[in-house]
């Protein structure tokens, strides 16, 4: 589908209206400006001045046209980027409503492509606007669904009843560490995970360089008596590593990090289950870690085959139990949905071996085709559900969990994400992480340590995100971690000293 967009000339209009264009159309190209190729035409006036007034008229190759019109007061904010997004959110409104209009295609996150819709309940909370008004705000402004506005203020509500203190959290950090290594590696995954198969020199390399970046933080931390709330160990999978390994790595985290006894939560992801083995769950008790995530994906076996998941559903059945066995107490499993073969039925099986475990907490992916994964790559071998499955399997999980007192605490999006849905994190009561909650929500810094581990650093005055990332293949990292353990030492001592002087 080509789309010819008339009558905007400023280029930053190009990215939001190709990805709005994304999700009505697998194949879009978005173009501004007249190509004599295209089989939409949009034309857009803008006029911009107390209010902003934005028009748009739709017109196909049968002659067809549609119209739609939106006007709000514009608000002048402190710099031109805030500026432009009012413009362009106003913009993105008539754009989506034609295309809609068109096509007969809701989208139930209204204009909305980011990764984080929640923050903009926590902002309207925070700013004390009235819930009602602020729901009104997200369905005329954003043209975000009643269904899903109910679904953000639920999450809303259940993060603030699981960290009461969640907006006085800035002057704590969390810390997230990477472990770049899994068994092999997933079709759909661009996270920095290496197949760890003769590489113990590599993981010797990097496990030297990570107990320095810790030493380092540690010394930090304490020297200016910054709390860690929450520290979570992913990758990769974590549980890739030796016991022996792992019994170390968590020793430098007690030597080295402030007040360990009192962090509210340490988590370490174990995601693949052929990684998980007595002597590691031992070293986990040791350690009084007992937050860990097993992750099916999926209960068919071919599936799990497609995707290049060696381990089988059997392997996942009995290591979940072996790990309920040796006292972990608290057990996430991740479940995607749109798993290449897969649609409702084979949702309907895994939904039922699910309800046989029951674990602590479940987080729902949808499947989302990332840019640089093996699946997007060769999208023809891997044939998935059309979005009407997509969301028939989504409403199935929510219908699942409700019926097992599972409530939702977190939610995040992601681009092409199948059915343009959501991932959404449910809990069984006060098993929630909070980790999730704090990476989400993008209340406090969290440091991250490790290969392909990223940093966000926020201002306490203003709340701008600074982004920071370590190199993601281990080489890079073991030749310069070094370098960058104190660039973020760096970039704590501004934040630091910003916040000491707001104190005074």
């Amino acid at each position: 589908m080509n789309i010819s967009i008339l009558g905007l000339q400023d280029e930053r209009f190009q990215r939001p209206l190709g990805l709005i264009g994304n999700l009505f159309f697998e194949e879009c190209k978005v173009v501004l400006g007249d190509t004599g190729e295209a089989d939409l035409t949009i034309s857009v006036q803008l006029e911009h001045g107390n209010n902003i007034k934005a028009q748009a008229e739709l017109a196909d190759k049968e002659g067809n046209k549609l119209s739609a019109a939106f006007e709000k007061e514009f608000v002048p904010a402190e710099n031109e980027k805030e500026n432009f997004k009012q413009i362009k959110n106003a913009v993105s409104h008539v754009y989506l409503t034609v295309l809609q209009d068109w096509t007969g295609m809701i989208q139930k996150w209204g204009i909305l492509t980011g990764v984080r819709p929640t923050k903009l309940l926590h902002r309207a909370m925070q700013n004390q606007i009235p819930q009602q008004e602020a729901h009104q705000q997200l369905k005329e402004e954003y043209l975000i669904t009643d269904e899903k506005i109910q679904l953000m203020q639920n999450i809303v509500d259940r993060q603030l009843a699981v960290v009461p203190d969640l907006y006085e959290l800035k002057n704590e950090v969390s810390i997230y560490i990477g472990i770049p290594f899994c068994p092999t590696k997933c079709a759909y995954c661009t996270f920095p995970a290496y197949a760890i198969n003769g590489r113990q020199g590599s993981v010797n390399s990097f496990l030297g360089g990570l107990h320095y970046e810790m030493r380092k933080i540690g010394e930090w931390l304490k020297e200016n008596d910054v709390k860690i709330t929450t520290v979570y160990y992913g990758g990769g999978t974590p549980t890739s590593i030796t016991a022996e390994e792992m019994d170390m790595l968590y020793e430098e985290m007690y030597t080295s990090f402030p007040d360990v006894k009192n962090i509210r939560e340490v988590t370490v992801e174990a995601g693949r289950p052929d990684t998980i083995t007595p002597e590691k769950l031992e070293v986990l008790k040791k350690w009084n870690i007992d937050r860990i995530s097993i992750n099916p994906q999926s209960y068919i076996q071919e599936t799990l085959k497609a995707i290049g998941r060696h381990h089988t559903v059997e392997e996942t059945v009995d290591k979940f139990h072996l790990a309920r066995n040796m006292g972990m107490n608290n057990i996430n499993m991740d479940l995607i949905i749109g798993l290449p073969g897969e649609g409702a039925s084979e949702f309907t099986h895994t939904l039922n071996e699910t309800e046989k475990l029951m674990p602590e907490s479940l987080t729902v992916h949808t499947l989302s085709f990332k840019r640089a994964s093996e699946m997007t790559k060769n999208k023809q071998k891997y044939k998935v559900a059309d979005r009407d499955e997509i969301e028939r399997m989504m409403e199935m999980a929510e219908n699942w969990t409700k019926e097992h007192n599972y409530h939702p605490y977190y939610l995040y999006r992601q681009k092409n994400i199948l059915g343009n849905l959501e991932n959404v994190g449910y809990a069984l009561p006060d098993q929630e992480s909070i980790y999730n909650i704090m990476i989400m929500e993008e209340q406090q810094t969290i440091i991250g340590l490790g290969c392909g581990a990223s940093s966000k650093f926020i201002d306490p005055q203003t709340g701008k995100i600074t982004h920071f990332a370590n190199p993601k293949d281990p080489k890079s990292y073991n030749d310069s971690f070094e370098h960058y353990t104190n660039e973020k030492l760096k970039i704590l001592n501004e934040l630091f000293d910003k916040q000491k002087s707001l104190a005074e």
